[in-house]
């Protein structure tokens, strides 16, 4: 699940449930309440509008007793007047925080109030009016004394001499009063929710959002202090998978280059204990020759002239080393500037074959040229990389000739998009464990590293960087005592037809 996604669930949590579990709780405790006030007090149907608008539930609260005096006064109106009637119908009251007061002629008759409202009696309003018929009566609710008693007035006439006045007083304040309480309790409901969601909310993203958070933190903390051996595994498919997948996919990055540091390192070591080598030799020769003259060894003029064709050769040598050297290192570097054009295959390889027969010649080798491919084929190419390939490959092949008469083969074949080359020698070749790394720099077959015969080392090397830059291939096939194939392989050119939109829109 995507962290948008949870968001989003949190979101509706965090609203939807604490409502919806309110909501019910707040169904239950009314519900609870209205139960209790009902069975309290034995009135019916006081509903939720009961408990918000409480004047409605103190009016039910004594209706059983009002209507009990109306009928009474229907009946015989002379009963009220009676004190031990009135004390019976106060008794039934007191457990419903009301009372009963008796006024005849305004002259107080009844008064079942407790101690402290005793004085309530004194100060009721008197009702007056006019009757029709004898025992009639006049009902009348109001609210009395800043909200704090509700009275029912019923005021008749006994026998249109006596005017009689009964009220029923109800104390507002000590009733009922359930709003406070179920205020209290939805609070105390409404915070306990929150902190519920609140608690399952934590749970579920610490275990979806901090656990690989700390995962995180861990492996960045393990990658800072150097190790970077272990595997960090995704947690799931939202953000932080991916991150987790994107992180782990840097620390194998990080793995191989620090790996291929090392190896770089390693390789460097060796280079230098390479070049190390192969100047050493003639370094040595040279120190040899030049404390040969120095001591007179070279006493007539043909030794002398001997001994310095050698220092020059071998000098020569050393130069040739540094400049294959500078050379590498540049286009290892991929300091080498190519300059890339197109270049004719027919012509530009005819012109290479008849530079190389010349040398050939003199190394007593036969060179064979064959090109299969039309002589309107083009490739893009740095010309002058490419010769330096070729020649590399061919100085090889001489070495290995041996100065045995030799005989070098070179093929261009047409291989749909691509040219492929072939130069085939005669020399001793190639056994098949040393041929994959003959393009490795200072590999040579011969394990003495005789720089004699094997050069350099770094010949193959160069023509691989050169061909790989160009896009191609290069490789090679061998047999021992039969000899050597080297093969690579170009793209040809081809130039892009434009058609302009006339051209494509006209019909004939």
């Amino acid at each position: 699940m995507k962290l948008k996604t949870k968001i989003k669930i949190s979101f509706a949590v965090i609203i939807i449930i604490p409502i919806a579990v309110l909501a019910i709780l707040f169904a239950g405790i009314l519900n609870v309440h209205i139960k209790s006030v009902e069975n309290k007090y034995d009135i019916d149907h006081v509903g939720i509008d009961g408990l918000a608008n409480q004047t409605k539930v103190y009016n039910k609260l004594t209706i059983k007793e009002y209507n009990k005096i109306i009928q009474d006064i229907q009946t015989r109106p002379s009963k009220l007047m009676d004190e031990n009637y009135l004390e019976s119908i106060n008794k039934e009251l007191k457990n419903k925080h009301s009372f009963i007061v008796a006024k005849v002629n305004n002259q107080l008759l009844y008064n079942g109030c407790l101690e402290e409202e005793k004085s309530l009696a004194d100060n009721l309003p008197s009702y007056r009016g006019d009757y029709d018929y004898p025992s009639s009566y006049l009902g009348n609710s109001y609210i009395y004394g800043d909200y704090k008693y509700l009275i029912k007035q019923l005021t008749f006439d006994i026998g249109g001499q006596n005017v009689e006045s009964l009220y029923i007083v109800t104390i507002m304040d000590r009733a009922i009063m359930r709003v406070k309480k179920i205020m209290f309790q939805i609070c105390i409901s409404v915070i306990a929710i929150i902190i519920l969601t609140a608690v399952v909310l934590a749970i579920w993203i610490q275990r979806s959002v901090m656990r690989p958070l700390n995962k995180l933190t861990d492996a960045t903390r393990r990658i800072t202090e150097g190790d970077l051996d272990f595997v960090l595994e995704r947690t799931g498919k939202d953000e932080f998978g991916v991150l987790c997948a994107d992180f782990e996919n840097m620390r194998k990055r990080l793995k191989d280059s620090a790996e291929e540091r090392v190896q770089y390192d390693d390789e460097n070591k060796e280079l230098i204990s390479n070049i190390s080598h192969d100047l050493k030799t003639p370094i040595t020769a040279i120190k040899g020759y030049v404390e040969g003259i120095m001591d007179g060894v070279a006493n007539t003029p043909e030794k002398m002239d001997k001994y310095i064709k050698t220092i020059y050769h071998k000098a020569n040598d050393m130069d040739r080393l540094i400049g294959e050297l500078t050379l590498y290192s540049r286009i290892d570097t991929n300091n080498v500037p190519y300059n890339f054009e197109k270049v004719n295959v027919d012509k530009y390889f005819s012109d290479c074959i008849e530079e190389i027969s010349v040398e050939l010649e003199s190394e007593n080798i036969v060179l064979t040229y064959f090109n299969y491919v039309d002589k309107d084929v083009v490739f893009i190419a740095d010309a002058e990389q490419l010769k330096r390939v070729i020649n590399n490959i061919i100085s090889n092949s001489v070495k290995y000739i041996g100065g045995k008469r030799g005989m070098v083969n070179i093929k261009i074949n047409d291989e749909e998009d691509f040219i492929h080359v072939e130069i085939e020698d005669n020399g001793k070749g190639i056994g098949k464990k040393e041929l994959p790394y003959i393009f490795d720099r200072f590999y040579r077959t011969d394990s003495s590293r005789n720089s004699e015969e094997g050069g350099s080392g770094i010949g193959l090397a160069i023509a691989k960087k050169i061909i790989e830059a160009h896009g191609g291939k290069i490789w090679a096939t061998s047999l021992i005592n039969t000899g050597t194939v080297m093969h690579f392989i170009l793209r040809k050119y081809y130039e892009q037809e434009v058609t302009t939109d006339y051209e494509q829109n006209t019909d004939y």
